[in-house]
């Protein structure tokens, strides 16, 4: 269960958390413009815009969970279990597995509006990386400084939305997320007034009651219709590290502690890790589950015009500043 999140202020920022029982060991990966990709029944691309994101490396290929590339396109897959639908392999057009899909569009498309051309002409195929690595169910949010698209791959083939929020989690399908904010249009982040009856003297007794039934829940649909208030209602200082600080805690109102969300006996989801890129500067930020600290790695501090990927470690330990330490 994951929670992406588009966000402008005076920069455009994208980024995402990624809520699982378990780590697949993920890095921080650069891809430059010259890393060769090669696509199971679509070609290939010598050279291709340059990219950042999170990603699993197999066998030296990145599978991005999420990335920016150097036009300030951002892309991520969250899952969509029991409702995503891939297809066999399509003639006369874009023959695409779901794990190539990221690099497929940021590496070609400069805009939302690019992506979406591009995405006419694609058929998402239900090609699995290698035998130890089965098909991930997803849909993706694909987003600039201009807006954001849906893209769902269902029975009935490709989906595209329009998404006005700019959040998207898992299920139910991205139109029923949408429809649901209806039932919470009486949410104000300002103090409520006494709708209820005028025979009643009822008062206010505390600060945020305008939220009042705002979902707490660790649902998909819950989180979505939190992160969409939270967002929309967002107000930001100026700069760099304010823009950083607040994207981190809209994501931070649908974080995942352990033991709130049972998988199985002994076995929770939990936030592994919550990314934020200034998609302007190519700026990569992320914490992890047991690392508060705020990380950057910088996309243009790399040789963009390289062949070979660079790619770091999350760092997982917490790194605490002891403010009275003595030298």
């Amino acid at each position: 269960m994951c929670t992406a999140l588009a966000y402008l202020t005076k920069d455009f920022y994208f980024g995402r958390t990624l809520d699982n029982e378990f780590s697949y060991g993920e890095e921080i990966a650069v891809m430059p413009r010259n890393f060769y990709l090669r696509f199971r029944c679509a070609g290939s691309l010598q050279r291709h815009y340059a990219m950042i994101g999170t990603a699993h490396l197999e066998d030296g290929c990145p599978l991005y969970y999420d990335a920016v590339n150097e036009k300030g396109l951002g892309m991520a897959g969250l899952n969509f279990v029991g409702n995503a639908v891939y297809h066999a392999p399509v003639r006369q057009k874009d023959n695409v597995a779901s794990f190539e899909f990221i690099p497929w569009i940021l590496g070609q498309c400069a805009s939302v509006k690019e992506a979406k051309a591009l995405v006419e002409r694609i058929n998402l195929t239900d090609a699995a990386f290698s035998q130890n690595l089965p098909v991930a169910q997803l849909h993706w949010i694909i987003s600039d400084r201009e807006g954001s698209i849906v893209v769902e791959s269902v029975e009935e083939g490709i989906r595209v939305y329009e998404n006005p929020v700019g959040i998207l989690t898992n299920n139910p399908p991205f139109g029923e997320q949408m429809f649901q904010l209806n039932n919470y249009m009486h949410l104000s982040p300002k103090s409520p007034t006494n709708q209820f009856s005028d025979r009643l003297s009822l008062h206010e007794y505390s600060l945020g009651m305008g939220a009042l039934g705002l979902p707490g829940d660790l649902s998909s649909q819950s989180r979505f219709i939190r992160a969409s208030f939270v967002k929309m209602n967002s107000v930001c200082g100026q700069g760099e590290k304010a823009g950083v600080n607040q994207f981190f805690h809209i994501l931070g109102s649908v974080e995942q502690p352990r033991g709130c969300c049972e998988i199985c006996e002994g076995k929770y989801e939990t936030t592994l890790y919550t990314s934020c890129c200034n998609a302007d500067l190519g700026m990569y930020y992320y914490t992890t589950y047991g690392n508060h600290q705020i990380t950057a790695v910088d996309m243009y501090n790399e040789d963009l015009d390289a062949e070979r990927l660079a790619s770091y470690p999350l760092i997982l330990k917490e790194q605490i500043a002891v403010q009275n330490a003595v030298s």
